[in-house]
């Protein structure tokens, strides 16, 4: 493996189609497609300024590196990439991208990130500022993540999220086959036309939660009072920890509600099959 070390670089495609190389404390200056089309790269205590670094690049490390504002686009049309302990400042990163791995990353503007990609690995990571994040994206499994931006998980299949904390309005809409454990879930509107969403064990706050779902499964949810109108237009089987605010029309399944309801409105309105069973369990 080639190493290239203390250099600088600017311009455009300064190591276009690099293989076999390790970086250590290169500095990519401002210009475009600095590596692109390159393959088996690692990159160590490196900064990035310009724009498109790893475009077309076949499996590629980057590990305590910099990736500066002016850096946006960095990651497209990639495969097998791993960012490791990395600051990334820079938005719009990965797409369409097969193979991602983040472990100890802070993304200070996480705006457009993740979109229409597969196999994404997440682990530890703070994401912020990032409206739309993994959109369209697939295969997703997501340890300790804090994440602050709307619209998260739009249109993405099998997903698996731990442990993480999660302030997005309009999170998780139409996606299919998403499981989150042990997190707490904060914005408006959360998971509207999903497709088999399982919540476990975690907080939920925020208006009008988790209608026109189908299939959806909770198991010893809490939420907050500012949840109104829970499940309208859902298929649902449910356990509830503590008290809902207000529950409207949910379509069918069944709902077990350890605590009170606020407000329970099954009105006109209600769509077939209308048969969805409802328990309230008071405590001692």
């Amino acid at each position: 493996m080639v190493v290239i070390r203390d250099k600088e670089y600017g311009g455009e495609r300064p190591l276009y189609r690099l293989r076999d190389a390790q970086l250590e404390r290169v500095t990519i200056h401002l210009g475009e497609s600095s590596i692109k089309e390159s393959g088996n790269i690692e990159a160590y205590d490196c900064t990035f300024q310009g724009k498109y670094v790893f475009w077309e690049c076949r499996k590629f490390l980057a590990e305590n590196c910099h990736f500066e504002t002016s850096a946006r686009s960095s990651l497209w049309y990639s495969e097998n990439g791993t960012l490791s302990h990395c600051l990334v400042d820079a938005p719009k990163m990965f797409r369409r991208m097969q193979g991602i791995e983040l472990l100890d990353c802070r993304f200070t503007d996480g705006q457009e990130m993740l979109w229409d990609c597969d196999r994404v690995n997440i682990k530890d990571c703070e994401i912020l500022n990032a409206d739309y994040l993994c959109m369209h994206t697939d295969n997703i499994r997501i340890d300790k993540l804090h994440l602050e931006g709307n619209y998260a998980f739009q249109y993405s299949k099998n997903v698996e999220i731990k442990d993480s904390l999660l302030n997005s309005k309009d999170a998780l809409w139409d996606t299919e086959n998403v499981t989150i454990t042990d997190s707490e879930i904060n914005g408006e509107y959360l998971g509207w036309y999903s497709r088999g969403l399982t919540l476990i064990r975690c907080h939920i706050t925020g208006e009008q939660p988790l209608c026109y779902c189908k299939n959806l499964t909770l198991v010893d949810c809490t939420f907050g009072p500012d949840c109104n109108y829970i499940l309208e237009y859902s298929t649902v089987k449910a356990t509830i920890k503590g008290d809902v605010t207000s529950l409207r029309n949910p379509t069918s399944g069944s709902i077990t509600i350890e605590g009170h309801i606020g407000e329970l409105i099954i009105d006109q309105n209600q769509k077939a099959p209308a048969d969805c069973t409802i328990n309230e369990v008071h405590p001692a």
